[in-house]
């Protein structure tokens, strides 16, 4: 089936054109309940952003079905990462770009683009389509916190799809894993570094280190660990009293990713010994794992779409995470599609609309078909 071009450029660019940076999504917050209740759909708003910092909230539409089959939700998120402020999108040559200095924002508007467009084409055509939900979430880039502070009392579906994701079409997550976020913070003591060093304990000495005890990067084919940051001290004539730094681990094995836990836990609290300081470890479990039940509903249907399209699927373990993850862990069966979107959260982010029509072909079908 084929989309109307025009309308839709209009409209993601319309949208690309909202700043909506990660806790700062309301102006798109407000723009996607006016568009549907503008079109008589029942929308929820919710405050979930007020948990945590942002001035917007999660969107969710409820469209009647008016053909048999079991219901299922959409999903995009609608803020963006930075630099995405005054982003002037490009159109050329089957191709959206930023003019160069931000990123495009495809990520994830052209999730959002498309749900929307979609619901013009199967209304216009007075296609039969099952009973669904749009969802967009917010703060995805930011820890997926509207996803984890959304009440899914309001969502009586349990087949949720993301339209979020990157690359190719044909890509079927069959896992992606659980991860923690650590934040070591170190205390030791001042002294004049000139006078009386000895006198002293170096916090940031400390930091690294605990770093210094522990493999980061790739652990093994299910595991990855990585410092992000590292923090601390002030004037080079001062011995640094406090320091810390952030990390995280991923794991598709929940035992392998508590051992890697321990193991930096154990070489902060070795480092704060050796030098005679303090260590406190705080960890964050920022998502749990998700591995979709290939006999699922949502799963089968998908691979149908795909096999109908022409589109061979194939099998990845995913190292990231997103939306998807949080309602695994909520009891939903879970899955999701590349919306044509490459080289994203960077200034070269590039919406490709050859592989956009694929897409839409693919969730065209599971919005009208059954298995």
């Amino acid at each position: 089936m084929q989309f109307n071009e025009k309308r839709m450029l209009d409209r993601l660019m319309e949208m690309i054109r909202i700043d909506s940076p990660s806790f700062h999504e309301k102006p798109m917050t407000d723009y996607l309940e006016k568009y549907f209740k503008d079109r008589g759909y029942e929308v929820y708003r919710d405050e979930a952003g007020s948990k945590f910092g942002s001035d917007g909230g999660n969107v969710l539409v409820h469209i009647p079905g008016t053909m048999e089959g079991e219901a299922i939700c959409f999903n995009a998120h609608q803020d963006t990462v930075e630099p995405g402020r005054g982003i002037e999108p490009v159109y050329k040559d089957g191709k959206v770009t930023s003019a160069g200095d931000t990123v495009l924002g495809a990520d994830d508007k052209s999730g959002i683009a498309m749900l929307m467009e979609l619901l013009d084409v199967i209304k216009e055509n007075d296609v039969p389509h099952r009973e669904m939900y749009y969802l967009f979430t917010i703060c995805e880039e930011q820890g997926m916190h509207g996803a984890k502070n959304f009440d899914i009392s309001k969502l009586p579906c349990r087949n949720l799809y993301a339209l979020d994701g990157a690359g190719q079409v044909g890509g079927v997550s069959t896992s992606s894993p659980s991860k923690y976020g650590i934040r070591a913070v170190f205390h030791g003591k001042a002294a004049h570094a000139g006078i009386e060093p000895q006198n002293g304990i170096n916090a940031v000495c400390m930091a690294a280190r605990a770093i210094s005890l522990v493999k980061f990067g790739r652990i093994d084919e299910e595991t990855t660990s990585n410092v992000g940051r590292i923090e601390g001290g002030g004037m080079t004539n001062v011995v640094s009293d406090s320091a810390f730094f952030t990390a995280e681990v991923r794991s598709h094995s929940e035992e392998k990713l508590q051992h890697q836990l321990d193991l930096i836990q154990k070489a902060c609290q070795q480092a704060a010994e050796e030098f005679g300081g303090k260590a406190e470890v705080e960890l964050s479990h920022d998502y749990p794992a998700a591995k979709p039940n290939p006999e699922s509903f949502l799963y089968q249907l998908n691979l149908k779409a795909l096999k109908a399209e022409g589109i061979e699927p194939h099998y990845v373990i995913s190292g990231g995470g997103g939306d998807s993850n949080i309602f695994s862990g909520k009891g939903f069966e879970c899955g999701g599609i590349s919306t044509g979107m490459m080289d994203v959260h960077g200034v070269n982010e590039t919406l490709r609309l050859d592989i956009f029509q694929q897409a839409f072909n693919v969730v065209y079908r599971m919005m009208t078909e059954n298995l």
